[in-house]
């Protein structure tokens, strides 16, 4: 499906293909040869979305763009299933693989592998050809490695990288109650969207 979004349309070349049950919604730019999969999702909510050639986004995958952090994917880039890549750019050659999550900010570098359910956090940067292992967590600029159990260590570099305010734009101790009125605001956007013939 394609969906006008905030006065702005989907572009996809010829050569590619975007699955009957995929959702491209707004400033998406596709790539020559870029295959979007059933399920999976790119919204160009406001700030755009730009896909390189020979790029695979699997089943049920988010690629999400943000005015302060457009969501950028380079040449020959997999997007695993149920993989996350919010507010991102992902240089050439990068393998996200399943369950995967990039934040807002975040850049994985060239030739770099996100294993499976791992984690690129906000405003940090995964050196080119690094591996970031299952599960675990990168954080930083360059980003420091973390596995799962090593919470509180973790925890000491990430709150300095404010992901309250790069992700919502309130500070840290804003109530759910605020936070969630803004976002509630901010995704009606949506009400005006527009399904476009195919």
């Amino acid at each position: 499906m394609l969906m006008e979004h905030r006065g702005k349309r989907p572009v996809v070349p010829e050569s590619a293909y975007v699955a009957p049950s995929a959702v491209l919604c707004g400033a998406v730019v596709l790539g020559e040869r870029a295959r979007i999969l059933h399920g999976a999702v790119l919204t160009a909510e406001d700030g755009e979305i730009r896909i390189g050639s020979d790029v695979v986004v699997m089943e049920h995958a988010l690629v999400r763009g943000r005015a302060a952090h457009p969501a950028t994917l380079g040449d020959a880039v997999l997007v695993g299933p149920h993989a996350h890549v919010n507010g991102a750019v992902v240089e050439d050659e990068v393998f996200v693989a399943t369950g995967a999550s990039l934040f807002p900010g975040s850049v994985a570098g060239a030739g770099a592998e996100l294993r499976i359910n791992s984690v690129l956090h906000v405003n940090s940067r995964l050196e080119p050809g690094a591996v970031l292992p299952i599960g675990w967590i990168a954080v930083g600029d360059p980003a420091e490695l973390f596995s799962p159990d090593r919470h509180d260590e973790l925890w000491e570099l990430q709150r300095t990288l404010d992901f309250p305010g790069t992700v919502y734009g309130m500070p840290r101790g804003a109530s759910m109650r605020e936070l969630m009125a803004r976002q509630a605001q901010f995704y009606g956007s949506h009400l005006d969207d527009r399904v476009l013939d195919e």
